[in-house]
């Protein structure tokens, strides 16, 4: 009975294996797009390595300091490549666009 059960078992998996091999998985279209600037080409060579455009906009507004420690944390824990002679202008990019006193990117009304 114990081995009915197990070659019952193994059959169910080894379906679902090999029905889940055929369907395949498509990511949708990016949208978004960063806010054009200073420091745009450096921000989407370096953190839409990573991260969609979409995440991106969609983080909270932080200070120029928040910004900075992002980075850096980005560096040291996950191995981004950023220069540290670049993190200055990322800071000023993503702190004029996406920063504290920066306008949301709200999509605009289509006409």
């Amino acid at each position: 009975m114990n081995l009915r059960l197990l070659l019952a078992g193994f059959l169910v998996v080894l379906a679902v294996q090999v029905t889940g091999a055929d369907a395949p998985f498509m990511l949708p279209r990016e949208t978004a797009k960063l806010k054009p600037g200073p420091g745009l080409e450096l921000a989407n060579s370096q953190c839409l390595l990573c991260h969609s455009a979409d995440y991106m906009t969609t983080q909270p507004r932080l200070s120029a300091a928040q910004w900075r420690a992002v980075i850096v944390k980005m560096q040291t824990k996950y191995g981004a490549l950023t220069a540290s002679n670049n993190v200055e202008a990322l800071v000023g990019y993503l702190t004029q666009n996406y920063g504290l006193g920066a306008v949301t990117n709200a999509a605009s009304p289509q006409k």
